[in-house]
């Protein structure tokens, strides 16, 4: 394995991107990251998977992307995360996915490494890291009950991770149409299962003057020929955009977002955007309903149950009342202040190495 030659302070993050896993768990990271070298350090991306338009993105970012062959989430992964981490004089390293569980995070800890677990489901039997990180809106206490006494909680929205692009537009105002017209559709760096295509043809039923429509594919995402063929035939203008870089710039366009209930979630929120969210995988469930139960987002619940009419109705709501629309942007901005990944940097540079009582 090669050893990147760098100066401390570096910031070890342990995420995985694809097209099953999604790219969501490396994209707050990236947030992270970025706080990180803002504040002076450097970063160092651990990867079982292979993405490479991802990879791309956080190499033009001066991070550096290295690969482990290890069963994501395993002892060996557990291990050479460690062992990386101590060979570039490395001992804070940020982890990001379901599978890094109590056996990992005990393994780690036993390594001397301080941990900060991004995490939106608190499901682990047991909890040994310095920092747990849970943005959702739902996160709560009781989730990480059994954790060790060392153990801070970093809980809610003050915490989530916006990417530096968003920060220059913190003071930006929405403009509210009489009838919104201009529509961002995003499903994830991934999509499977392909549910972008559905939204396509629930658009396509939209009876409104004047629509256009962004629809943004991931880099990861398997269908863009697919897409491409369905939108040809349009009669409102459709236009795809792949690996996009300067997303807060397409959601300042559009009046409203259609998306997948991820990450992305928190960004349009930040943004002021309204949205319709669609459920594409369990550990989005809880962020599509708080959504909702926020004002934030009409949640239109699991992709697979939507039907093409259900979302087509539900867009038209959105689109045609204004006064709905004001509302969920003003709940969104009051949410989400952006501030949450330098919040996170921080506790992340006061860390003392922290000893287990017990193994």
């Amino acid at each position: 394995m090669e050893v990147v030659q760098n100066q401390w302070p570096i910031l070890i993050v342990r995420a995985d991107a694809s097209a099953q896993i999604g790219t969501g768990h490396v994209m707050r990271c990236l947030a992270l990251a970025q706080a990180w070298q803002d504040a002076g350090g450097q970063a160092v991306f651990l990867m079982a998977t292979k993405a490479p338009a991802l990879e791309s993105r956080l190499q033009s970012e001066d991070m550096e992307v290295v690969h482990l062959s290890v069963q994501p989430g395993s002892i060996d992964d557990a291990i050479q995360t460690s062992c990386y981490a101590h060979q570039v004089g490395a001992d804070r390293i940020v982890v990001d996915g379901y599978h890094f569980g109590t056996d990992y995070q005990r393994i780690l800890k036993n390594q001397k490494c301080q941990l900060l677990l991004i995490d939106d489901l608190g499901s682990f039997e047991y909890y040994y890291a310095d920092l747990i990180l849970n943005q959702n809106v739902y996160a709560h206490e009781e989730l990480y009950r059994n954790r060790e006494p060392y153990t801070q909680l970093l809980l809610g929205t003050r915490y989530a991770l916006i990417r530096r692009e968003f920060l220059k537009w913190r003071d930006w105002k929405r403009e509210i149409p009489e009838v919104a017209r201009k529509v961002l559709v995003t499903m994830g760096g991934s999509d499977p299962d392909n549910v972008t295509l559905k939204v396509i043809q629930a658009l396509q039923q939209v009876d409104i003057d004047g629509l256009e429509v962004i629809v943004v594919v991931g880099g990861s995402n398997p269908h863009y020929e697919e897409l491409r063929s369905a939108v040809q035939d349009s009669c409102f203008p459709i236009r795809l955009e792949s690996n996009v870089t300067d997303m807060p710039a397409l959601m300042a366009w559009a009046d409203v977002a259609i998306s997948a209930g991820g990450s992305t979630c928190w960004e349009i929120a930040f943004m002021g955007l309204p949205s319709l969210v669609l459920v594409l995988s369990e550990n989005q469930q809880r962020i599509a309903t708080g959504l909702d139960e926020a004002g934030i987002a009409l949640n239109v619940g699991w992709c697979t149950e939507a039907s093409i009419a259900q979302v087509t109705k539900t867009l038209v709501v959105l689109l045609e009342d204004r006064g709905l629309r004001w509302r969920m942007g003003q709940q969104g901005k009051e949410l989400m202040d952006g501030l949450g990944s330098g919040r996170t940097m921080k506790f992340l540079q006061t860390l003392s190495y922290s000893t287990l009582e017990s193994n």
